[in-house]
């Protein structure tokens, strides 16, 4: 019986024994398991983050190549890039090697770019980067570029600026000189100066860009010296004028080498790419038709002080011998009957019919006056006087200038080669849908006296101007001109700015996200 117990504890130890081993040899496993499954975790992660930087790595070289390929192109060449070269990436994707400087080749990138719409200044890339130790282990990264536009801000100016009370802007505004800014506006204000002595007060210097209006509680504006406003004290936030805020200095805007884009949009009319007219007479009227045309008069007699046309070239009805004849007055102006100075007989006024040269540029080599509504266009409308050297205006006012459509599909720029004028003789409440550009001198309305009273102009677009602009004047008691200026910035100007309109060359990136 003893020695039966005796085995009985025995076998009862190996049992405990076999039990305490595969417990450890449970955990050791887990141990073991868990230890291989964070150096693996570990080695992934490293090869994950080196596919990560191999595809960063080809954005970076797309956009060297992209700085290769484009550098001191014309915006037309570089669009002709686009659409009828053989970019990288577009249409098939491109492989390239990623080597380590101390260990050769790692891994390879795939480059797939979207080829963008003609005038587009934006580029969508994705680029796909992977190990050669584990090439299914893939990241992607997909980047915009754009190149800048001088569209991209509401106002750009290389004059002393001052946007008075009653003034309202949605979008960027710049100015090479000094800004003065009474009213509201909703993005950033910058000056490439960080101080200047403001013209339309002494004093002395204040703050490159500054305000003159009371800092709530009190309102209303104070037009003296505004020692808050200048050195020696700190920036104020000041949000109830500067919503999204200010900055000074920063770098210049150029608006040299604008004649040259100017004579090569006037080849580019004569060559295919738009339409031409030349200095004949005092200039064109050009109409804007949603049905993709456009009508254009030619002006004979225009009222100095008004800017006001006063009569078209005409020719005689089936009456008259055929000869030309001028309107007198614009109740009879264009595609209606005029009356002959000399004979009093009937005639009409003569006009044209074109087609609008989608992504091209209307030139005349003259005076416009442009006035209508575009339907899914694309087209900028150049004045300038290449010729003679005689510095060509663009009046508008007659009556609205509008976009169809809002999402980008219309598109228009005004390009003068000296000023865009608003005539007197304008709407009481004018709306002009697109992009000015004034560039010997300023986008504006002349001082028509303290009895001229308007109600708004609203500019939807952007406006570049080289000397001073505005649209209401004050003696610093009472206002007139325009009452209200509403200045909307069109956010599709940043990605499509007009044909042909100034812009950089260097794509930068934009926009940028992991997929």
């Amino acid at each position: 019986m003893k020695h039966k117990t005796k085995n009985k504890i025995k076998g009862s130890a190996l049992a405990y024994a076999l039990i305490i081993m595969a417990v450890v040899l449970i955990i050791l496993t887990s141990m073991l398991n868990y230890i291989v499954s964070q150096i693996k975790f570990s080695a992934n992660r490293s090869e994950k983050e080196q596919a990560f930087q191999i595809a960063e790595a080809g954005i970076y070289f797309y956009r060297w190549y992209l700085a290769h390929e484009t550098a001191g192109k014309t915006a037309r060449e570089v669009d002709d890039f686009w659409q009828n070269g053989d970019p990288l990436g577009v249409g098939s994707a491109y492989e390239k090697d990623f080597s380590d400087p101390e260990g050769g080749v790692i891994g390879r990138y795939q480059i797939e770019a979207e080829r963008p719409d003609s005038g587009s200044t934006i580029v969508i890339v994705k680029s796909t980067g992977w190990t050669n130790d584990e090439p299914d282990m893939k990241r992607t990264v997909q980047v915009r570029f754009r190149r800048p536009s001088w569209s991209e801000y509401a106002v750009l100016a290389n004059d002393f600026m001052r946007f008075g009370q009653g003034t309202e802007v949605f979008g960027k505004i710049h100015s090479n000189k000094g800004i003065r800014f009474d009213g509201v506006v909703h993005n950033i204000v910058s000056s490439l100066m960080t101080t200047f002595d403001d013209p339309d007060h002494g004093g002395g210097n204040e703050f490159g860009v500054h305000t003159h209006v009371n800092a709530p509680p009190s309102s209303g504006v104070n037009n003296n010296y505004r020692p808050l406003e200048a050195p020696n004290n700190p920036v104020q936030t000041r949000s109830d004028v500067f919503l999204i805020g200010r900055e000074f200095p920063v770098p210049e805007v150029s608006f040299t080498g604008i004649s040259s884009d100017l004579a090569f949009m006037k080849t580019e009319a004569q060559s295919g790419h738009g339409r031409y007219f030349d200095s004949s007479g005092l200039g064109r009227q050009i109409i804007l038709k949603t049905n993709g045309t456009f009508d254009v008069y030619k002006v004979m007699t225009v009222d100095s002080d008004t800017n006001g046309i006063t009569g078209y070239e005409g020719t005689r009805n089936s009456n008259g011998s055929g000869d030309s004849c001028i309107a007198p007055t614009t109740t009879e102006g264009p595609n209606t009957q005029c009356r002959n100075r000399t004979s009093g007989s009937r005639c009409y006024c003569k006009y044209s019919s074109y087609e609008i040269p989608n992504g091209g540029i209307i030139f005349v080599e003259d005076n416009i006056w442009l006035e209508g509504t575009i339907n899914s266009r694309k087209i900028s409308v150049v004045a300038a006087d290449i010729v003679s050297g005689a510095e060509a205006n663009i009046y508008v006012g007659n009556n609205n200038i509008l976009y169809s459509n809002f999402d980008g599909k219309d598109i228009l720029g005004i390009i003068a080669e000296k000023d865009v004028e608003v005539i007197k003789n304008s709407q009481n409440n004018l709306i002009i849908d697109g992009a000015f550009l004034a560039q010997k001198g300023r986008v504006g309305r002349k001082d028509y006296g303290s009895s001229d009273h308007k109600n708004s102009i609203t500019l939807n677009g952007s406006m570049a101007t080289n000397l001073r602009y505005g649209f209401a004047w004050t003696n610093g008691i009472s206002n007139w001109g325009y009452e209200d200026r509403i200045l909307n910035f069109d956010n599709n100007l940043l990605y499509y700015p007009p044909p042909y309109f100034p812009t950089g060359t260097d794509y930068s990136i934009d926009l940028w996200e992991e997929l």
